[in-house]
């Protein structure tokens, strides 16, 4: 609520919390025009080249203002057995990862709730 940045993380993972999954990198958008909760609009692209070097944009559509993070394969990426690994992980918590998700929702939507009164 009347933020000037935001904090952006990103994760490689098949699960629905992010404690549940591989953090590859972060780095903070600054210089937002402060707003009420849920006005601004940041967007986010990911591009991936062909040396498998990740680039994270986060841009807010009402300044211009972005800022980037380039993720390179030996920065926190995983191996195609750790991937195995956490996919099939993902399968066997699956329900139990559904279940925290929709109590996660559940408080969101009650935060919202509040916030809007």
């Amino acid at each position: 609520n009347n933020q000037e940045g935001v904090f952006i993380q990103v994760f490689l993972g098949e699960r629905a919390m992010t404690k549940d999954n591989n953090l590859l990198g972060k780095f903070h958008l600054t210089g937002i025009a402060p707003a009420p909760r849920g006005v601004p609009q940041i967007e986010v692209t990911f591009d991936i080249d062909a040396n498998g070097i990740l680039n994270v944009t986060a841009m807010d559509k009402s300044t211009g203002k972005s800022q980037q993070v380039t993720i390179t394969n030996d920065k926190g990426r995983l191996s195609t057995a750790d991937i195995e690994r956490m996919v099939a992980e993902a399968e066997k918590f699956k329900e139990e990862d559904e279940t925290r998700r929709q109590c996660v929702e559940a408080k969101h939507q009650l935060e919202n709730y509040c916030y809007s009164m």
